[in-house]
């Protein structure tokens, strides 16, 4: 993790300031509280994200059971600063934030090609879903 006034610099040299919050839910509370912190591990180890506020909530257990065992929530919020529009991008495709929030700058610029380039990648995204999910339709039951 980096300081506060770490991430200050960083925005005047044109890194993004966000805020989001993040939650995991699984069947059984150790599940879940692991599948939390390997999600965390992998953000920290990624390469243009420097994460200087962060808040784990405990794992709860929520009303619903699945065969009879017990689901559990667990949410982490976290502050960060990001090296660009398209890594945030990347970011939001990769780890499905439940919330996101741009803090600074605000405004950004992104030229044409890193724009199509962004809107491609998610396009593609999209794509490999609907047609897994055609795929699942044609499967027979």
């Amino acid at each position: 993790m980096i300081s506060e006034g770490e991430s200050k610099e960083m925005i005047k040299k044109g890194w993004i300031r966000c805020w989001v919050m993040i939650e995991v839910m699984a069947v059984g509370k150790e599940v879940t509280k692991e599948a939390l912190k390997k999600h965390l591990d992998k953000i920290k180890r990624e390469k243009g994200i420097k994460i200087y506020k962060k808040n784990l909530e405990k794992a709860e257990k929520i009303g619903k059971k699945i065969e009879k065992k017990d689901i559990y929530t667990q949410i982490v919020e976290m502050e960060f600063v990001i090296e660009n529009l398209r890594k945030l991008s990347d970011f939001v495709m990769v780890y499905g934030p439940s919330a996101l929030e741009i803090l600074e700058p605000e405004k950004i610029q992104i030229d044409m090609n890193e724009a199509q380039e962004m809107l491609n990648r998610i396009a593609t995204l999209l794509h490999s879903f609907t047609t897994a999910r055609m795929q699942n339709a044609l499967i027979p039951k």
